[in-house]
């Protein structure tokens, strides 16, 4: 409940995750009929970039502020980027977008008419600027709840099609468990939909657990992608990020062999940077 993203807006995870959320999106909009998308953790939509908080915290320098100049990435990689980068926008002198797309901007500018969002947000603050940026497009709802008893509630949809975003602020230890939990009881009711849930690493044995549990599972068709900017260490900056992804689209293992690539190269702090492409479960 404490947790506010204004800190952290645009910084490296938050273009990787986005970026695989405009493709997945895409990829939803090449059939006619209607889908539905499920953000579990919204955050307020969009955030101005020279607020204080950004400012404070700094990281969408490293971040979004990398894309001023796309000169070096290779046109099969700025192909993929555009529908993300569309919604971004244009870069001012200070290499900052007029106000950051949070994932719920990013849905609202890629779903069409017959499709729906669903926002949850338990943060009030959060919340209530969500609610006001989003209170008249009649295509999204806004939620003022936890995103898990969301998603237990929204799955499955009248529409049959769609997304689901888990993207906790992993203030909690166990939050690997707890999305975990939400993620299969939701994947029970819902078989056929598509599922991205995104992690920072913050704790590697954590993860592999983690990755163990689902490759266990039973599940097929899960899909992990990770983007290391830096070595891992303890206490120090969030170095590595990544998504897990049950159904995804049939394209997007390919799409990120060219786009990881190129995230790696605009991001990485130092030699360390890395990337992992791999299907924990049925390919």
């Amino acid at each position: 409940m404490n947790y506010r993203h204004d800190f952290h807006a645009g910084n490296f995870a938050d273009v990787f995750k986005h970026v695989f959320l405009a493709r997945m999106l895409a990829y939803l909009a090449r059939k006619q009929a209607a889908f539905r998308v499920i953000d579990t953790h919204a955050g307020a939509g969009g955030y101005d970039l020279a607020s204080e908080e950004a400012l404070r915290g700094g990281e969408w320098r490293d971040g979004i502020g990398r894309f001023a100049d796309l000169s070096e990435v290779d046109e099969a990689a700025r192909e993929l980027l555009r529908p993300y980068l569309d919604v971004v926008g244009r870069l001012d002198a200070d290499s900052r977008p007029a106000l950051y797309p949070g994932s719920p901007r990013i849905i609202e500018a890629l779903i069409r008419p017959q499709d729906r969002a669903t926002f949850c947000e338990l943060h009030p603050q959060a919340f209530a600027e969500l609610r006001g940026n989003f209170r008249r497009d009649e295509r999204i709802a806004c939620l003022n709840l936890d995103g898990y008893m969301g998603l237990k509630a929204g799955v499955p949809p009248k529409e049959r099609r769609g997304l689901v975003l888990i993207d906790p602020p992993f203030e909690r230890a166990n939050e690997f468990e707890v999305a975990w939990s939400a993620l299969k009881s939701a994947h029970a009711k819902w078989p056929t939909g598509m599922y991205a849930l995104w992690y920072p690493v913050k704790d590697a044995a954590a993860l592999a657990r983690f990755a163990k549990a689902i490759a266990q599972s039973g599940l097929r068709r899960v899909l992990r992608l990770e983007l290391a900017v830096d070595e891992l260490a303890a206490g120090g900056k969030l170095a590595r990020t990544g998504l897990i992804l049950i159904n995804p689209p049939y394209v997007l293992d390919e799409e990120a062999a060219i786009l990881l690539p190129a995230l790696a190269q605009k991001f990485a702090r130092s030699a360390r940077g890395d990337v992992l492409r791999e299907w924990i479960a049925g390919e």
